[in-house]
């Protein structure tokens, strides 16, 4: 079955906003432990939208105030850049409103299932997976911010939800060598970096070091059949 066929896309698209459902509880319920309103929790959600940099801003908001944690939310979604280069070619010139639109759904995990097909059903699934893990995303966060500290995700096994289905989109990009170099670059450059900076950051500069050979995987028109 193709990966862009309707069936296929349904499947992946469902498995990540499951996945994403589980990260929101754990999100929502450490929000309020955290001392967020939960009406707070759950309206960053729909504006912000986005799960690693809300978690980056709880919890360095925790320790060292809500300016730091706002830039630590902003230092993780310098990511989103790339997935702007990757995507762009794809999706053309177009209106606004298709700019802004596709802008909010991006997320890693609708980057991920948008890039990966042809270019010309490139946005039909940015927007079905945008759309799905957005509603995922602001219902569970909800869902776990109501429920509080009487949620325990880690003995729900909530924490390991998001990273192992991200992990999942990921391996399609791991049968190329080109691939595997970027996820070599990324790998090597990350555990160099984690005695050296604070928690977050070695992961953002890995896949900044990693972006240009990223950039020629992600950014490159599929292949004609049958071209040389």
């Amino acid at each position: 079955m193709p990966p862009g066929s309707h069936r296929d896309l349904t499947v992946r698209v469902l498995t990540v906003a499951v996945a994403v459902g589980a990260f929101g509880l754990a999100f929502g319920s450490a929000a309020t432990a955290a001392g967020l309103h939960p009406a707070l929790a759950a309206l960053s959600s729909v504006v912000v939208f986005a799960g690693a940099s809300q978690f980056a801003f709880v919890a360095v908001t925790a320790t060292a105030g809500p300016v730091a944690g706002a830039v630590a939310g902003l230092l993780l979604n310098v990511r989103l850049i790339a997935f702007g280069f990757a995507l762009g070619p794809r999706l053309g010139p177009g209106r606004l409103l298709d700019a802004l639109v596709d802008g909010y759904l991006t997320t890693d995990e609708s980057a991920a299932i948008g890039l990966d097909g042809d270019a010309a059903g490139t946005r039909r699934r940015l927007r079905r997976a945008g759309a799905a893990v957005g509603a995922a995303w602001v219902v569970t966060t909800t869902v776990g911010a109501l429920a509080g500290t009487v949620l325990d995700v880690r003995a729900l096994g909530l924490d390991v939800a998001f990273p192992a289905s991200f992990l999942a989109l990921l391996a399609p990009a791991l049968r190329s060598p080109a691939g595997r170099a970027t996820a070599g670059v990324a790998v090597v450059a990350a555990l160099v970096l984690v005695p050296l900076l604070p928690p977050g950051l070695p992961v953002l500069l890995a896949g900044l070091l990693a972006l240009p050979v990223g950039l020629r995987v992600l950014g490159s028109p599929p292949t004609a059949p049958g071209a040389a």
